[in-house]
């Protein structure tokens, strides 16, 4: 993990930091998602930095991996409690940048959840 100084805002940082990571946990927000789902969500992403991005996220504790006995195996990624606790966090920041930046969100959450 980098170094957070001492400073749990940087440290919470430090865990979305990342060309691609908020984007991944916003869509693993919406429910779990196999690589090929994230990857196509995501398609610029090269498979590398996905799985690199990926594991980053699950080393810091915030999704879970879970590979089915099946051939070839299938790996599936979800947020986990800790994950989740990110998301209300991320939804302000939508919502700040919204009205700072005048940008409109391109993928809303249901209200209900």
């Amino acid at each position: 993990m980098k170094d957070h100084h001492g400073c749990p805002v940087q440290a919470t940082i430090n865990v979305m930091s990342g060309k691609w990571k908020v984007q991944i946990l916003w869509h693993l927000s919406f429910g779990p998602r196999r690589f090929a789902e994230l990857r196509k969500k995501l398609r610029t992403v090269s498979e590398k930095v996905l799985a690199d991005q990926l594991r980053q996220l699950e080393r810091d504790g915030v999704l879970t991996r879970t590979a089915s006995a099946t051939r070839p195996p299938q790996v599936t990624y979800s947020l986990n409690a800790e994950g989740e606790k990110l998301v209300p966090m991320m939804e302000t920041l939508c919502n700040w940048g919204s009205a700072h930046f005048g940008i409109k969100p391109n993928l809303l959450r249901p209200s209900n959840r």
